[in-house]
């Protein structure tokens, strides 16, 4: 039987999904696709909580995003739909990795030292905003995106929670996000450290930064997916548990 909570956190991931996206139903399945963007991170697929799809609806789902030069790809909780990975394994997908979802409530978070000659501070306007996702972009080594990069409407009404960390020189090395409450929910993601200032806290501190930004609107189940590396242990230290595995399967 689908727990609620892990019911409630796939129709979180559902609908934070499709916010600024194209969306496409497809059998059990939602596609959504980010205009003029081709990475296979901001496209992919949703299945219905407890959908149970059929041959016929993942060919169909395959063939809507080759149709677009997009990879067919799907990101979701096992818990909350699964029957579907078997059929889409049938169908051609193969797994891209089981990551686990982490939760932290209000009573949970543990407080994290901001390391020395850092500050946290909660951008909010272009100019501000710009440094950091850059910095989030050499994090992950992607492309540096230059001045030229623009935040999403959801940074700047603040309904997304963003924090940056800064050196005694103003540069910015780190940053993250907490995404809009909703529902009682919201999901920490993106948080990432420039390899010069690994390894100091900072990733930690940040957590907890937007852990209790996010309780304090109102969100009840703060979540994550940690990535590769330390970083489960990194947010465990914060107070995440982990509660339930997130699966990506592709056809590359």
């Amino acid at each position: 039987m689908l727990s609620e909570t892990i019911g409630a956190l796939q129709s979180y991931i559902r609908v934070t999904a499709a916010k600024f996206r194209e969306t496409e139903r497809i059998g059990p399945f939602l596609a959504t696709y980010t205009t003029g963007n081709d990475h296979m991170f901001l496209n992919y697929a949703i299945p219905d909580n407890g959908g149970v799809p059929s041959a016929e609806d993942v060919a169909k789902l395959s063939e809507a995003f080759r149709a677009r030069g997009l990879t067919p790809r799907l990101e979701f909780l096992t818990e909350a739909a699964p029957e579907a990975e078997a059929v889409l394994v049938e169908g051609g997908y193969t797994l891209e990795r089981r990551v686990p979802l982490m939760i932290c409530p209000p009573s949970q978070v543990v407080e994290q030292p901001v390391p020395a000659g850092i500050t946290l501070v909660m951008p909010k306007t272009p100019a501000e905003l710009r440094p950091m996702i850059r910095a989030q972009n050499v994090a992950f080594g992607e492309p540096d995106p230059g001045e030229h990069v623009e935040p999403s409407p959801a940074q700047l009404n603040g309904e997304t929670i963003s924090v940056m960390a800064l050196t005694e020189t103003g540069e910015c090395v780190g940053g993250g996000v907490a995404t809009a409450i909703l529902d009682g929910a919201s999901e920490v993601a993106g948080i990432g450290v420039i390899e010069e200032y690994r390894s100091r806290g900072i990733a930690a501190a940040m957590t907890e930064y937007l852990t209790r930004e996010a309780h304090a609107r109102g969100g009840r189940s703060v979540f994550l997916t940690p990535g590769a590396g330390q970083a489960e242990r990194v947010y465990g230290r914060v107070g995440f548990t982990t509660a339930a595995e997130c699966v990506h399967l592709s056809i590359i």
